[in-house]
C-alpha cells in the first residue's frame, strides 16, 4: 500500500502563488507517475498534472505556462507550484500515483492510489 498526504493549500488572491506538496510512504518503489488533480464544486475530477520518475511532466491546456509540476525522488515527494492563480482554479487539489510505467494511464484517469486532497480558494 501506499499513502500519499498533501499540503500547501489555503486562500490566496487572484494573481497569486501556492506551492503543494504530496508526501508518499509505504511502497514507494512500486510509484512510477505522480500526479495532481483537481474538483471543483458541482464539477467532476480532472486531471491537472502528470511527472514520471524520469521528470517527463504532461500538463492540462487550462495550467500550461502558470504551474509547474516537480518531484524530488529522494524525498518522495511531487510537488505543484502554480503561479498566476485564478479564481476558476479554486478546487479541492488531489494527489496521484500510479505504477504504470508513463504517465498516461494517470492522466486517463487510471489511479492506483489517491490522496485527501487540499483545499486550494482563489479569490477575485
Amino acid at each position: 500500500q501506499v499513502q500519499l498526504v498533501e499540503s500547501g493549500g489555503g486562500l490566496v488572491q487572484a494573481g497569486g502563488s501556492l506551492r503543494l506538496s504530496c508526501a508518499a510512504s509505504g511502497s514507494i518503489f512500486s510509484i512510477n507517475a505522480m500526479g495532481w488533480y483537481r474538483q471543483a464544486p458541482g464539477k467532476q475530477r480532472e486531471y491537472v498534472a502528470t511527472i514520471t520518475r524520469g521528470s517527463i511532466t504532461n500538463y492540462a491546456d487550462s495550467v500550461k505556462g502558470r504551474f509547474t509540476i516537480s518531484r524530488d525522488n529522494a524525498k518522495n515527494t511531487v510537488y505543484l507550484q502554480m503561479n498566476s492563480l485564478k479564481p476558476e482554479d479554486t478546487a479541492v487539489y488531489y494527489c496521484a500515483a500510479s505504477t504504470a510505467d508513463s504517465s498516461l494511464r494517470l492522466r486517463l484517469g487510471v489511479v492506483d492510489y489517491w490522496g485527501q486532497g487540499t483545499q486550494v480558494t482563489v479569490s477575485s
